[in-house]
């Protein structure tokens, strides 16, 4: 302890060093000439900002805290249909139990409301959020205000005001909330979140833990970031040091205006990293719009879940090249089932624009409006086909339990091609999987992390429903179908796999390929 103790004060004193000697080349050292920043920069570069005082002073006042009482969340276990994972480490800014639940040293807070946490008692919850007109119009995010039973704005000047919710989008995890005051109220301006580049100032302002408005800076670190949080991923990652509580507060660019609003962070240990994320204006602008204009944004819905391809899978179905988007489920009674969409369909396209990812097509989608024709392009059988028919409405929340995973039984039979174990699905087994009756497959007991199978990460517990898109009910089925596929000179087996709850097709190569 004592070692690391003196190597912590060394590192604290060299870096203080480094500081003096900075403070020095600023105000210059006595005998010597220290030239101007502006006289030594390459031509037509941009001058450096000494000072963000002038912005903050403009901008602080419209920037609010946002408290909200909880209700009790409902029983319910999983995560939202595009939602985080409770086991990730990007985490929302606010604790479910209060401004300081999930600062370090403190507990996990785990999955909030949209995330589907367990039932709870309610509490208070932290948030920011700024004004954008001067009759009272409030921008956050929805997660900050999500099952709240009352809301609470409390201004730069310390005035509390109460809060009603005008409407919410939970795809870009925008809110917009109303506020009444005496006189116009100061408010901050959009600005155009196209224009950054990686490598400029942005500024973030809000009320981290509750301690009260607070201002730091840094620089645009990405553009574009998708944090499989939904199919409008697209933020801004900084390094502006945000932490919890500065959730829906505003990012700022050199001149001001907002050019995102902050979301979420990546925090393996509960403060902040210097890897934050912010929705882009241009994004939050136009729902903000919307929802002020009708109080609510309504997404398209045709009922599939999704996934990508590699090459490995492309090639087990023919494709020319991985692309589109692989349909993993189809959901009984859906738009998407009543137009003959099948599990194994691969789209390529949505109302002739082609779609390159799974994020392609669920944005699309998402921006048709219910009871807009959708024009799917499908790769089916070798050959593409067309299919079209009306969109549903999304729900504001879709979830998807989790199950324990299957306990290995006996009868294990070895797949030597895919370097797995496999045993009938008994109805035990079925039933600890929630797997609805009837239902047939194998389960893997066993993977041999030499195999081909524990290189695309099957594991034990899986259960494997189809070998190449036809249904396997034993071990002999897969043992029948492997040998159809080399005997075709296939490369790779499709393989329609199961665990907790959520299916996905993976191609493995066979061995002896």
């Amino acid at each position: 302890m004592t070692t690391e103790r003196s190597t912590f004060r060394g590192r604290a004193l060299a870096l203080a060093g480094v500081s003096a000697l900075a403070i020095g080349l600023a105000f210059g050292v006595p005998g010597r000439d220290i030239p101007a920043y502006a006289e030594t920069a390459a031509p037509g570069a941009s001058v450096a900002l000494h000072s963000y005082a002038d912005i903050v002073a403009a901008a602080k006042p419209a920037v609010v805290t946002v408290t909200t009482e909880i209700a009790a969340r409902p029983a319910q276990f999983g995560k939202g249909e595009g939602g985080m994972p409770p086991d990730e480490f990007f985490r929302r800014f606010f604790g479910e139990g209060g401004p300081f639940q999930g600062m370090p040293g403190m507990p996990d807070f785990g999955p909030g409301p949209r995330d589907g946490g367990p039932q709870g008692p309610g509490g208070m919850a932290l948030g920011s959020g700024f004004i954008v007109s001067a009759d009272g119009y409030v921008v956050t995010n929805n997660h900050v205000v999500d099952n709240a039973s009352k809301i609470t704005v409390t201004l730069d000047d310390g005035t509390e005001l109460a809060a009603s919710l005008v409407g919410r989008d939970v795809k870009h995890d925008i809110a917009v909330l109303k506020v009444g005051a005496d006189k116009p109220l100061p408010t901050v301006a959009w600005g155009d979140s196209d224009t950054l580049r990686l490598g400029d100032p942005v500024i973030a302002i809000g009320d981290p833990f509750g301690i009260g408005t607070t201002v730091t800076s840094g620089i645009v670190s990405a553009r574009g970031r998708d944090l499989h949080n939904g199919p409008y991923d697209d933020f801004i990652q900084v390094d502006a040091a945000i932490n919890h509580g500065n959730s829906g507060g505003p990012l700022l660019d050199a001149t001001g205006k907002v050019v995102g609003v902050n979301t979420a962070i990546y925090s393996p240990n509960g403060g902040n990293v210097g890897v934050g994320f912010a929705i882009p204006s241009n994004q939050a602008s136009e729902v903000v719009a919307a929802i002020i204009k009708g109080g609510s944004i309504e997404h398209g819905y045709i009922g599939v879940s999704i996934q990508g391809l590699d090459a490995d899978i492309a090639g087990a179905v023919g494709l020319d090249k991985a692309r589109g988007a692989l349909v993993a489920a189809v959901e009984t009674g859906s738009p998407a089932a009543g137009a003959g969409v099948r599990q194994g369909d691969i789209i390529l396209s949505v109302n002739g624009t082609e779609a390159q990812t799974p994020r392609d097509v669920s944005r699309m989608i998402a921006d048709l409006r219910p009871g807009e024709k959708a024009t799917l392009g499908l790769w089916r059988d070798g050959k593409e086909e067309k299919l079209t028919f009306a969109v549903g409405q999304m729900d504001a929340e879709r979830t998807a339990l989790a199950d324990t995973p299957a306990t290995p039984g006996n009868g294990d039979v070895a797949v030597g091609d895919l370097g797995i174990e496999v045993a009938t699905l008994d109805p035990e087994t079925r039933a600890q999987l929630g797997l609805a009756e009837g239902e047939t497959g194998v389960v893997v007991t066993g993977v041999d992390q030499a195999g081909p199978a524990a290189d695309k990460g099957i594991e034990a517990g899986d259960v494997i429903l189809s070998v190449n898109q036809s249904a396997v009910a034993s071990p002999d089925d897969m043992a029948r179908l492997l040998g159809d596929a080399k005997a075709q000179d296939r490369k790779a087996a499709l393989l329609l796999v199961e665990r907790q709850g959520n299916r996905m097709f993976v191609a493995v190569p066979l061995k002896d390929a």
